[in-house]
């Protein structure tokens, strides 16, 4: 079933213009997102074919099925709240029973984790993309060997440079476990090629070093300290930086390099929009999504603020929020029976 469906059905229950536009801090190059509110057709909600969300390709274009929108206000979800909050210039639509679910009925101290632990979420996702900025990696990968050392005395040298300096091949290496030594391995070498050694590692993706089987009274060559830990760490780390790379917003990304702070702008203008917004409903009880401080939110997505700056309003806000917590009024969550039964009645209108 596709958005198209819903309409051509007159399936819709609520349509609303959403994100930037609906907290008014839309520009001349925002998109225009839209979030709405549907029911299946009967056969389909009785049936085995359920569907709790329909979005079109770009993800734009989001719609929940009643039930399921239902249940994530239960939840105090940031983007349904939000939804139901919509201003009255961004209802496209509204059947006269999502009258029946009040905002109201759903604001309660959940806020704090649902809002405000979003924001840490992303707040981390920005440290994180700071640490990608600032840290590229080659895209030419590091194999094991990198990570592999040679004891020399008090020190230690790349095996890399001991096997260049001692004239020797890495395939013609035999490595012996070392007991009770993590990462420790004995060291031989096979001149002629004749012990059927292993190398120290069997393929350049190797994920651990090779071990031989080494002939008696053979010649000790050295000790080799392999860590495999910091290996699998760059391996996740390298994984990460360029799945970053292949699908990252090219607009958005060139846009924080050309302000220079290296952090994701936009990201954490909405960050401060949704602890600013936990704060609110904390502290009045209610939700009002269009934005006071139009011009302070804008002034981050430009990036016209420190990080470091960011970070620290972040964390006052979320001290702020904790204090308002304790004295909030609000109900610890809201009434579920009240919404179930509430869902009961608008199903049984809508199959009536």
């Amino acid at each position: 079933m596709t958005i198209q469906h819903l309409k051509s059905q007159n399936l819709i229950l609520f349509e609303v213009i959403s994100g930037s536009r609906s907290f008014g801090l839309n520009t001349p190059t925002s998109d225009t997102d839209i979030k709405g509110v549907y029911y299946l057709p009967k056969e389909k909600f009785f049936g085995l074919d359920y569907i709790p969300q329909i979005s079109n390709e770009t993800n734009d274009e989001v719609y929940y099925e009643i039930g399921r929108f239902t249940e994530l206000l239960l939840k105090n979800n940031p983007n349904i709240l939000e939804i139901l909050a919509s201003p009255k210039d961004c209802i496209l639509y509204k059947h006269p029973l999502i009258e029946r679910l009040k905002l109201e009925d759903f604001l309660s101290k959940l806020c704090k984790d649902s809002f405000a632990g979003y924001a840490v979420t992303q707040i981390k996702k920005a440290r994180g993309l700071n640490k990608k900025i600032l840290n590229p990696l080659p895209k030419e990968k590091k194999s094991l060997l990198d990570f592999c050392y040679v004891l020399e005395g008090y020190k230690t040298i790349s095996v890399l440079e001991f096997l260049k300096e001692n004239n020797l091949k890495g395939e013609q290496i035999g490595l012996v476990n070392l007991p009770n030594s993590k990462g420790m391995f004995a060291m031989f070498y096979d001149q002629k090629k004749t012990l059927g050694y292993t190398g120290i590692i069997q393929k350049d993706n190797s994920n651990e070093v090779s071990l031989s089987s080494v002939p008696k009274n053979e010649k000790l060559i050295g000790y080799l300290s392999c860590n495999q830990d910091g290996y699998s760490k760059y391996c996740k780390e390298y994984t990460e930086y360029w799945n970053w790379i292949e699908k990252r917003n090219e607009e958005r990304y060139n846009t924080n390099q050309q302000h220079g702070k290296n952090y994701d702008s936009k990201n954490m203008m909405h960050t401060i929009r949704l602890l600013q917004t936990a704060e609110q409903i904390l502290l009045t009880g209610k939700l009002n999504i269009r934005v006071s401080n139009r011009e302070e939110l804008l002034d981050i997505k430009a990036g016209n603020k420190e990080y470091d700056d960011l970070l620290e309003m972040a964390d006052n806000l979320i001290a702020s929020i904790e204090n308002f917590y304790k004295t909030s009024t609000l109900p610890e969550k809201p009434n579920e029976q009240k919404a179930i039964q509430t869902l009961i009645e608008i199903r049984g209108e809508l199959y009536r």
